[in-house]
């Protein structure tokens, strides 16, 4: 058949006219129903997975988290401006992600293709605490109105919830993903997601001191719906200080403890699994991009801008530099020395030079002991279950990390 010849048939049994676009997404979602039809069996977790099925899972995982990002980056930045609404276009996109992330979780469980037994676990675990913490959150926000933080409980639990799946989607792809590049970088796309979703909560500081600055300036971003929403619930006049607390309302110890520690474990056990040279600079150099390409996609669009964590570098190649050791006792003190001045540091600069959020420096000795102690926990425990005394310091590059018995 001569090309074109299907559009010429189809146009001539419609009368002349082209297909419709739901017509055409109508038969692609019917062709995809067919192909994906032979594969739902039930089946025990771990059983063999076709490598296009693994394929079109994984991938579907990162459309899921790349509409989820999308939808937590803007909303943050909405929430800075106006008061909350259930449906606003930040939360439905998110939602989307999430009835994604739902369809894969169901086709996991009851499949058992492309996870083990704990990867299924995880993503059950990760999808079922997102799932309870919706309606616990919209609880809270019907009865307490604005949440001033975004580390209260039920944040807390959306984002415990998330980093649990991720979890379950790193391990599955990290045992049954065939070597080579597309391993790899599917890998560290995922540590990517992780990274966010860990300093998601630290962006309330982030987009907190810019909006009291422009307090300050006396051109709030805030609307003053939101303000006045935000002073009645204070039981303050709106001024500096009911600005202060809506804006920042945690500690100053806070945000660099929160980078130095949980941040940085992320990237540690990024360039641990990945298994090559700088990958956590390169983990980090892709969140800070992507902040620093939404900034002026918000702020251009009338939505509040934030301090762009730039000082994270720092801390990511101070974690690649100690991975040169190969001794995991040094590794985890050299490390935890390198990355509290890196973030300590790199803050004082940024704070300088641009623009960061309130930090404590008197907490950068409980962030060396902290993160001494926590990368050290890493290390033992990959030894463990490695079964070896120690672990190399880094792979040439171009060379895969192996699957062995080590787990994430």
């Amino acid at each position: 058949m001569k090309q074109g010849a299907g559009n010429e048939a189809e146009a001539t049994r419609t009368g002349g006219r082209a297909p419709s676009p739901w017509r055409w997404g109508r038969g692609k979602a019917v062709e995809a129903l067919e192909w994906a039809r032979p594969y739902w069996t039930r089946g025990e977790a771990g059983r063999e997975t076709p490598p296009e099925l693994l394929r079109v899972l994984y991938l579907s995982w990162v459309a899921a988290f790349v509409l989820k990002v999308l939808g937590a980056s803007w909303d943050v930045s909405w929430h800075f401006k106006w008061l909350r609404d259930d449906l606003a276009p930040p939360h439905l996109l998110n939602s989307a992600g999430t009835a994604i992330v739902l369809a894969l979780t169901i086709v996991h469980s009851y499949t058992g293709y492309g996870v083990d037994r704990t990867a299924q676990r995880l993503v059950q675990w990760g999808t079922g605490a997102f799932l309870i913490a919706v309606p616990i959150d919209l609880i809270n926000h019907r009865i307490n109105g604005v949440d001033i933080t975004s580390w209260s409980p039920s944040h807390m639990l959306l984002y415990i919830g998330t980093a649990f799946m991720i979890a379950g989607v790193i391990r599955g792809w990290y045992l049954y993903a065939p070597e080579g590049r597309a391993r790899t970088v599917v890998l560290g796309a995922l540590f990517v997601f992780m990274l966010e979703n860990t300093l998601f909560p630290s962006e309330h500081q982030e987009y907190g001191v810019l909006e009291l600055a422009s307090f300050v300036r006396g051109a709030p971003y805030a609307e003053p719906t939101l303000l006045d929403f935000a002073a009645k619930q204070m039981g303050r006049p709106i001024d500096v200080t009911m600005a202060e607390k809506f804006s920042l309302p945690v500690p100053d110890w806070v945000y660099p403890m929160w980078f130095g520690i949980a941040a940085v474990l992320v990237l540690i056990m990024a360039r641990a699994l990945v298994g090559r040279r700088w990958t956590a600079t390169a983990v980090a150099g892709v969140y800070v991009g992507y902040r620093a390409l939404i900034w002026p996609m918000l702020y251009f669009t009338g939505f509040p801008p934030s301090a762009v964590p730039f000082f994270l570098l720092a801390a990511a190649v101070c974690v690649d530099v100690a991975f040169l050791l190969r001794l995991p006792v040094a590794r985890a003190a050299l490390g935890a020395a390198l990355v509290t001045v890196g973030v300590y540091g790199g803050l004082a600069v940024q704070d300088r030079l641009l623009e960061a959020p309130p930090y404590l420096l008197a907490s950068a000795p409980v962030t060396l002991v902290a993160l001494g102690a926590a990368w050290y926990g890493v290390e033992w425990y990959r030894r463990r279950r490695s079964g070896e005394p120690e672990t190399p310091a880094a792979l040439p590059l171009g060379t895969p990390a192996a699957p062995g018995p080590a787990t994430p």
